[in-house]
């Protein structure tokens, strides 16, 4: 049995009765019936993910993973793939916005060269950048297929071992990315999968490009899928005629964490790409999803109706990098904070009258 595989049969849906322990909790806190909304929500699925209640947030980490695409040839991107690199270097170095978010919270940041044109034998030397490399960018997916079948299952594997690698000494994942033209061959995923038939209505700028650009864009999707026709039901097909190696390996992340029943907090669309990929190969894989903002690309909503999941935070934003998943991060602590520490009826000694008075708001 093949890693892939191995992870794949080891995802267990979310635990219900970690579920229902936290529910019931919740409904003796003292305050009034489900008052803290979505917060509260997102205590019972945090139970239900790690099969523990109370469950435990310190400890996070955003994987950053790089590669470049050979659709950016097709002119659908303002900058050149040399920047993916460049942002890399940045990284390293602490510059990134991701950087100065995750210090923030708390979070570590782990960058992994999963396929950049140019690799960078020093920084891996160094261990400041982890080699997971498939090879140097995808194929130009406009004229044939992104990847090989071998090398989508290697980016999705590589995405695994970071999962293991990391799991012992992680509570809480976070997914980043850097990839130069990324949102094109995401668009094509989302379109494969959401059987778009207009694309122009889900194409967005990304990183910049022109208004008067996003139909050439549409157009280079629609010719990529045509003359890939890649399968809707199989989701290694889907990433290996139009995918990239970066989201492959978000994808595996995924399916590593969940197996593993650890959370993943999904940045936005390219992570979500990445996500509705692993969500192809496991459906239960969903139940340790946790979407961390409305991203500003049009075609975001039906990622989120494919996932079956709603964001934690709409803020306009369309950087990457795992900035939104850092963003969101606190929220968990937030959760874990309401659970842990506010007064059940019965600590308090509040009276039956007063639980009444109080559940009524």
């Amino acid at each position: 049995m093949s890693l892939l595989e191995e992870t794949i049969s080891a995802i267990c849906p979310a635990d219900n009765a970690a579920r229902e322990k936290a529910r019931q909790h919740i409904l003796n806190l003292t305050m009034p019936r489900w008052a803290l909304g979505r917060l509260l929500d997102l205590a019972v699925d945090l139970a239900g993910m790690t099969g523990n209640f109370p469950f435990e947030t310190s400890r996070k980490r955003i994987v950053l993973m790089a590669g470049d695409h050979g659709i950016v040839k097709e002119g659908v991107c303002p900058q050149p793939s040399s920047v993916t690199v460049q942002m890399v270097r940045n990284f390293v170095r602490g510059g990134g916005s991701i950087n100065a978010l995750a210090a923030g919270v708390g979070a570590e940041v782990t960058v992994a060269d999963f396929g950049m044109i140019q690799p960078v034998p020093d920084l891996v030397e160094k261990g400041t950048v982890l080699d997971c490399r498939v090879a140097g960018g995808t194929r130009d997916f406009m004229n044939g297929p992104a990847m090989s079948n071998d090398q989508a299952v290697q980016s999705l594997e590589n995405g695994i071992r970071l999962a293991r690698k990391f799991a012992p000494e992680t509570d809480i994942f976070g997914s980043g990315e850097m990839g130069i033209g990324n949102t094109t061959p995401s668009t094509a995923i989302l379109a494969v999968l959401g059987n778009v038939r207009d694309i122009a209505s889900i194409v967005g700028p990304g990183a910049g490009l022109p208004e008067n650009r996003l139909g050439h864009k549409a157009e280079v999707i629609a010719r990529g899928i045509a003359c890939n026709r890649p399968d809707p039901v199989d989701g290694l097909d889907i990433l290996s005629k139009v995918g990239g190696f970066e989201i492959g390996g978000i994808a595996g992340l995924i399916l590593g964490a969940a197996s593993l029943r650890k959370p993943v907090v999904v940045d936005g669309y390219i992570s979500s790409a990445g996500a509705l990929i692993a969500s192809v190969l496991k459906p239960e894989s969903r139940d340790y999803m946790i979407l961390a903002h409305g991203s500003a690309e049009p075609g975001y909503r039906l990622m989120e109706e494919l996932l079956h999941r709603k964001p934690l935070l709409d803020l306009g934003m369309r950087l990457g990098e795992g900035s939104g998943a850092a963003i969101a991060m606190p929220l968990l602590d937030a959760a874990r904070a309401i659970v842990t520490k506010v007064a059940t009826f019965t600590s308090a000694g509040v009276t039956s009258e007063g639980i009444k008075k109080t559940r009524q708001g």
